[in-house]
């Protein structure tokens, strides 16, 4: 599970999902060194346990966002629904909403949305400049008298080849349609972390076959990413970027740290520099991108 802010983000909890082939074979089971007390659990039943550890320890949080495989679990909506916990939970387009005229799937409620209900929003930035979509929002009527909120269905629609994606959200009080976006964009964060986190931390590198062997790879590396997260957070709070330079990352942190901790031939300042260097030639290829895609957006409209 990942924790995601405006400074950064970086895994909280992990779960080891085990498929019933493992956990009906318990011998199998016995000889991974599996607890005899864990059974088969869902990757959504698993999420609940992660999500209710994080809230019970009081991380703080304002929303969830999960994909599919979490957003048509009706039992983590109902537990989030509980809490009183914002929600933007994907799901697929066959998906059924209701609404004041019936139960529909979530792709014919899309169709009939009226061209001027759509609103071009960014989901956030990305490589290549802002992540630029329409949305639309169709109100459910899902709210029940024990558990009061807001509830819709957010549609996103690519502005390039007009595919929709879904999404149930939910929020204790109403709130503005850039707020759900934004939200929405947050998801994305998950699989950078996780390509960082194999990347930068050896988190996909273990070879093991135990149980209690993969929850400590996994801790450590979790904790080396979360390490770079933090210290990126850091360095950008106390140094910002300069002008032609893109701001430090938890890549350039990493190149820095093994170089000047372990043996290396060069000095600290020619590091710096080289570093310097890295980053004025990544800055310029990144605004290379942004005006290209700025340009054609501004084709588009």
């Amino acid at each position: 599970m990942l924790y995601a802010s405006r400074c950064g983000h970086a895994f909280i909890d992990r779960a080891l999902y085990l498929p019933k082939s493992w956990t009906s074979h318990r011998g199998r089971c016995d000889a991974a060194g599996v607890p005899g007390e864990v059974e088969f659990a869902t990757k959504p039943a698993l999420a609940r346990e992660m999500v209710a550890r994080a809230l019970d320890a009081g991380t703080p949080a304002g929303w969830v966002a999960g994909d599919e495989v979490y957003g048509n679990d009706p039992r983590l909506r109902d537990e989030l629904h509980e809490r009183r916990m914002g929600y933007v939970l994907a799901v697929a387009c066959d998906h059924r909403v209701a609404t004041g005229t019936g139960v529909d799937r979530a792709d014919a409620l899309a169709v009939r949305v009226p061209s001027r209900a759509w609103a071009g929003h960014s989901a956030g930035a990305g490589a290549k400049g802002e992540r630029l979509y329409d949305w639309a929002l169709v109100d459910s009527s899902e709210t029940e008298p024990d558990t009061p909120g807001c509830h819709r269905l957010l549609i996103r629609r690519s502005i390039r080849t007009g595919e929709l994606a879904f999404y149930r959200c939910y929020s204790p009080q109403a709130v503005p349609l850039a707020t759900l976006v934004a939200v929405a964009g947050r998801r994305w964060t998950v699989e950078e972390s996780f390509q960082a986190g194999k990347e930068l931390a050896g988190l996909d590198e273990h070879q093991l076959r135990r149980w209690t062997s993969w929850h400590r790879w996994t801790i450590l590396a979790m904790l080396a990413h979360a390490f770079l997260a933090v210290m990126t957070a850091a360095a950008r709070a106390a140094n910002p970027s300069p002008q032609g330079l893109i701001p430090l990352t938890a890549n350039e942190i990493r190149h820095l740290f093994t170089r000047l901790v372990g043996h290396t031939r060069h000095g600290v300042k020619q590091l710096l520099r080289w570093s310097r260097w890295r980053r004025r030639h990544q800055a310029r290829a990144r605004d290379y991108h942004h005006r290209r895609h700025a340009s054609w957006v501004a084709r588009r409209q």
